[in-house]
């Protein structure tokens, strides 16, 4: 009897066990199935493989405090500060950008008869076009050296030039140099008889602070030729140089002295003088006192020109050498000693002629 009664425990314990098992499974197919339910209700794929496999979010999404808590959690939150940040910076895309500042530009007038304007800043730069005395200039910029950056290109020696008040420039502003000076129809303009006699009468109006001596001659209208009479006295020469850097320097009795000695006309001395070294401008000028580019080699002219005591010193040679090397070998004329002295610019006799009749209207 009582090995029966333990028997019957046993299979009590079984068939517990056995429905405790079934109950168990039972209840976590139910779980999948609702979750596969849930998953294919939202369009969201199944996972499948180990619980490692899922994401971490997937896996324990937070339960936000004020929302139902379900058996279904998003894959992925995006928290609200985010959607935030990517909508500021959608509208920082779109605000439109101020454009660059433009670069200033300061208008400066040439002061010296002729000024090139080269390709590069630099002295051995290729020549783009000349630029006449009180031509104004567009700068946009300038380098350490000195050298000015033109308004569409090209650099010019900042020394020839001085800047221009911006109301003054906009009152008296002409059109920007032509490459072609020649055919400028300003140029043909000025070169006109009536108005150059004008423009030279209210020049002497002006300059007319140093009268002349009355034992003084006059003046003699210059020609091509080399060797010839000027009519000018110490008084016109001063007048001829005054409000340039070439002005109380002790030059009238140099410039004299030399068409004295050798007969070369004074004209011609002076208008040498002021376009090689740009009114007394030049570095050359300053530094060595030779306003003539005396023995100025190309690529290394600083270094092999002349250097001279005085200016005056450096007026005498320039006579002593037209006399010597080109007057007495037959370049008796402007354009003769052109082709000599500055074989590289072909505008040079034209340039000396035209500040010679400059001058000579200067004094009529």
């Amino acid at each position: 009897m009582t090995r029966s009664i333990q028997w019957n425990a046993v299979a009590y314990l079984m068939i517990a066990a056995l429905l405790a098992s079934l109950f168990f499974s039972f209840n976590l197919l139910t779980n999948e199935g609702s979750n596969r339910s849930a998953d294919m209700a939202y369009g969201f794929p199944q996972w499948h493989g180990t619980a490692s496999a899922a994401p971490a979010s997937r896996i324990a999404a937070p339960v936000a405090p004020d929302q139902p808590k379900s058996l279904f959690q998003p894959a992925t939150v995006i928290p609200k500060a985010s959607a935030t940040v990517h909508i500021q910076t959608a509208a920082a895309l779109k605000k439109p950008t101020a454009p660059a500042a433009a670069p200033s530009i300061r208008t400066y007038r040439v002061t010296s008869y002729y000024l090139n304007v080269r390709a590069l800043p630099s002295a051995d730069a290729d020549i783009v076009r000349e630029v006449k005395q009180d031509t104004r200039l567009d700068v946009v910029g300038a380098t350490a050296a000195g050298w000015l950056a033109l308004k569409g290109g090209g650099y010019v020696n900042g020394r020839y030039t001085a800047p221009i008040d911006p109301a003054q420039a906009a009152a008296t502003a002409v059109p920007e140099p032509v490459p072609a000076l020649a055919s400028a129809p300003a140029e043909a303009a000025k070169s006109a008889p009536a108005p150059a006699q004008a423009k030279a009468k209210s020049e002497v109006t002006v300059q007319s602070a140093a009268p002349l001596s009355a034992s003084s001659g006059d003046p003699v209208k210059p020609s091509s030729k080399v060797m010839s009479d000027s009519g000018l006295t110490k008084a016109h020469i001063a007048r001829l140089l005054k409000g340039t850097k070439l002005a109380n320097q002790g030059l009238e009795d140099a410039i004299l002295a030399v068409e004295r000695d050798y007969g070369i006309n004074a004209f011609f001395t002076i208008a040498v003088m002021k376009l090689e070294s740009g009114n007394g401008k030049s570095k050359l000028a300053k530094t060595k006192n030779n306003l003539f580019g005396l023995n100025a080699v190309t690529g290394n002219a600083h270094a092999m020109a002349f250097s001279f005591a005085t200016k005056g010193d450096s007026v005498k040679k320039f006579g002593k050498l037209i006399n010597d090397n080109y007057v007495e070998r037959g370049y008796t004329t402007i354009e003769k000693v052109a082709r000599k002295y500055c074989p590289a610019n072909g505008k040079w006799a034209g340039h000396v002629r035209t500040i010679m009749r400059g001058d000579f209207g200067k004094l009529t």
